[in-house]
């Protein structure tokens, strides 16, 4: 068998089904096509340009969506499964529920953030005003996270949160009141309401992660990003108010003593 021949039959190869029509690429067809060249395949590019083919396709193939991958004589189904044949991602059954993800991403957006502004105002990356920074600008981008769908966040806030037990309203409140009191402490002005508002709801919030995590040990998913959230309720989530709470003390001390 000569060099050429042999390449050939070495030569990964792929066939992909996937939707495109003039008003409509389908994104994972494009991810699943991406994928596969990222894992040394040649796709066989072939696009199911009408509904009629796709949904023939579909009926041929006994199948729902699309795209659909072939690796040999196996269908490997649609983008995700394809994830987990080239073990990029466990099986649906093994994944967990719940990830830490969204608000590490925040945090160390937060702190870059932060850094970067102290290095324009002060001409060094690291002061105190950028761990005042860092945790104020955290506050604020989870408050974005929650003003996405109030709604949503009071549903979730309920289920652990003491104040907004006794009293619903406050579940709609607190977006916002963490929201004002990230964006002053941020600018370091009108301390003098910023400071109990955040040292009031990280208190609430504090007592309450403490006594639904540690003391009646539930396994809760956190409101802090918002009412889709999947992050665990837990030391994240204590951390953050306990955060609001130092900051709460901190800005009138340093007004009053620095």
């Amino acid at each position: 068998m000569n060099g050429t021949a042999a390449q050939k039959t070495d030569r990964k190869t792929a066939r992909l089904y996937r939707m495109v029509m003039p008003k409509h690429i389908c994104p994972y067809g494009l991810k699943s096509k991406d994928l596969l060249e990222r894992q040394g395949y040649e796709v066989e590019d072939h696009h199911l340009t009408t509904r009629e083919e796709t949904d023939a396709f579909m009926e041929k193939h006994d199948v729902e969506t699309t795209p659909q991958t072939f690796i040999g004589n196996a269908r490997v189904d649609g983008y995700d499964d394809l994830r987990v044949y080239f073990k990029l991602d466990p099986p649906e059954g093994d994944r967990g529920d719940m990830t830490y993800r969204p608000v590490i991403a925040i945090f160390a957006v937060a702190l870059l953030l932060a850094l970067g502004l102290s290095w324009h105002q002060y001409g060094t990356p690291v002061t105190l005003r950028a761990v005042e920074w860092f945790v104020s600008l955290s506050m604020t981008i989870l408050a974005i996270q929650k003003l996405q769908d109030v709604e949503s966040f009071s549903t979730m806030f309920l289920n652990y949160d003491l104040l907004a037990r006794r009293w619903v309203p406050y579940s709609r409140i607190y977006p916002y009141a963490e929201a004002f009191a990230g964006i002053l402490m941020t600018a370091g002005a009108l301390v003098w309401l910023s400071a109990p508002v955040a040292f009031g709801i990280g208190l609430i919030g504090a007592v309450s992660i403490f006594k639904a995590v540690y003391l009646e040990k539930r396994e809760l998913k956190c409101a802090c990003v918002g009412g889709s959230s999947s992050v665990p309720l837990g030391f994240v989530s204590l951390t953050e108010s306990l955060m609001m709470m130092a900051m709460g003390l901190w800005m009138p001390f340093r007004m009053l003593v620095l």
